[in-house]
C-alpha cells in the first residue's frame, strides 16, 4: 500500500486550489512567460500557465507552499495543459517531458518540505492530467459529425509523455481530471495502466469528470452512474468531480457517485459560478458551509477547491475537514 493509501484510510485529505487564479495576481507579461531561454520563440507565449514551471519556478512554488500552509495535504502540478497537444498551440510540443518532470520536481520539493517539517502529516503530489482542448468520441464540425480532430492513439501516445514526465518527477498520484469526453480519459487511463505494467510503477490513479450542465451529464452525454461504470475498468484509488459547476450545484450528483462506486470518492468544485467577467464571487466562508453538507452527508475522502478558490478557501475547508470521518467503502472498511 502506497503512503497516501495509508493516509486515506486515516482521513480526508484536502486538494489544493486553483492554481490559475493564483498566477493571475502576479500579473505576468510576455516577456515573464519567455524568460532569457524562450525570448526568441517565434510564436506568442503569455497565457501558457504551464511554461511558468520552467520561466517562473519560484512563483509556482511559492503556490504549493501557500496551499501546504493552510493545510492541503495534496497540491496538483502544474501540468493541466501540459501534453503535446496543448503545447501544440505555442509550438512547444518538444517541451512537454520537460515540462512534466519540471513541474513534478517543483511541487514534490515543497511537499518534502513541509513533510519533513512534521512527519505526522505527510505532503503528496498529484499529477494533474488534463482534457486537452479536443474530443475523441465528438466531432467539433457541426457540418460533419463523422469528423475527429483526434484519434484515441494519438491521444494515448500524448498522454503517455505525460505520464512518463510526472512520475520520473515524483508524482505520489496521478490526476486524470476534468473529464468531459470519457473517451480521452480512457486513453489517459490506457497510457497509465501499458506505463505502469511496463515499468513495474506501484502508483495510484485518480479520476475526476465535469458535469457541464444541470443536465446531470458530461459533454460526451454521459450520466454520473454511466461515467463511474465506464472508467472502473482499471484500479482506481479514487473516482470523483471537479469543475464546471459551484459546491452546493455539485452535492446531487456527489450523493449518486457516493452509491454508485466502491472506489474512494472525491471532489473539487469551483468557487461558485462565474460572475458576467468570468470572475468568482464565492466567499471562503460560503464556500466551506456548503462543503460542510458533503462531509456531514460521509460522501468524500478527498475534497478540495478548482477554479476560483485560493488559499482561504482552502484553510476553511481543512478545518471543518479535520472535524470529519472519511466515506467508508468495503475494501477500506
Amino acid at each position: 500500500m502506497t503512503p497516501i493509501e495509508e493516509a486515506l484510510q486515516e482521513k480526508i485529505l484536502v486538494l489544493d486550489g486553483a492554481m490559475g487564479t493564483m498566477l493571475q495576481a502576479y500579473k505576468f507579461e510576455e516577456e515573464d512567460f519567455r524568460g532569457e531561454r524562450f525570448k526568441d520563440h517565434l510564436s506568442p507565449l503569455k497565457g501558457n500557465n504551464d511554461l511558468l514551471s520552467i520561466t517562473q519556478p519560484e512563483a509556482i512554488k511559492a503556490v504549493h507552499r501557500a496551499y501546504f500552509e493552510v493545510g492541503a495535504d495534496i497540491v496538483e502540478t502544474n501540468t493541466f495543459s501540459s501534453t503535446s497537444i496543448g503545447m501544440a498551440d505555442y509550438a512547444m510540443e518538444d517541451l512537454v517531458y520537460e515540462l512534466n518532470y519540471a513541474s513534478a520536481q517543483l511541487a514534490k520539493t515543497v511537499a518534502n518540505e513541509f513533510t519533513q517539517a512534521n512527519l505526522d502529516k505527510p505532503r503528496f503530489v498529484a499529477g494533474s492530467i488534463g482534457p486537452t482542448n479536443r474530443t475523441a468520441s465528438m466531432s467539433p464540425d457541426v457540418n460533419d459529425p463523422g469528423y475527429r480532430a483526434v484519434t484515441f492513439d494519438e491521444l494515448v501516445e500524448a498522454y503517455s509523455e505525460q505520464v512518463r514526465g510526472l512520475v520520473d518527477g515524483g508524482a505520489d498520484v496521478l490526476l486524470v481530471e476534468t473529464v468531459f469526453d470519457t473517451l480521452n480519459a480512457k486513453a489517459a487511463l490506457f497510457a497509465i495502466d501499458s506505463l505502469k505494467e511496463e515499468n513495474n510503477w506501484d502508483i495510484p490513479v485518480m479520476i475526476s469528470g465535469t458535469i457541464t450542465d444541470a443536465s446531470g451529464r458530461t459533454l460526451s452525454g454521459q450520466t454520473v452512474e454511466a461515467f463511474a461504470v465506464s472508467v472502473s475498468h482499471i484500479p482506481l484509488l479514487s473516482i470523483g468531480f471537479n469543475c464546471a459547476l459551484g459546491a452546493d450545484q455539485l452535492l446531487p450528483y456527489l450523493r449518486r457517485l457516493s452509491t454508485t462506486t466502491e472506489a474512494l470518492v472525491s471532489a473539487h468544485p469551483n468557487a461558485g459560478l462565474p460572475n458576467a467577467f468570468g470572475a468568482y464571487d464565492q466567499t471562503p466562508e460560503e464556500m466551506r458551509d456548503l462543503i460542510k453538507k458533503y462531509l456531514d452527508e460521509n460522501l468524500v475522502n478527498i475534497i478540495g477547491g478548482c477554479c476560483g478558490s485560493t488559499p482561504e478557501h482552502i484553510r476553511l475547508i481543512a478545518e471543518i475537514a479535520s472535524q470529519h470521518q472519511p466515506r467508508k467503502v468495503s475494501q477500506y472498511s
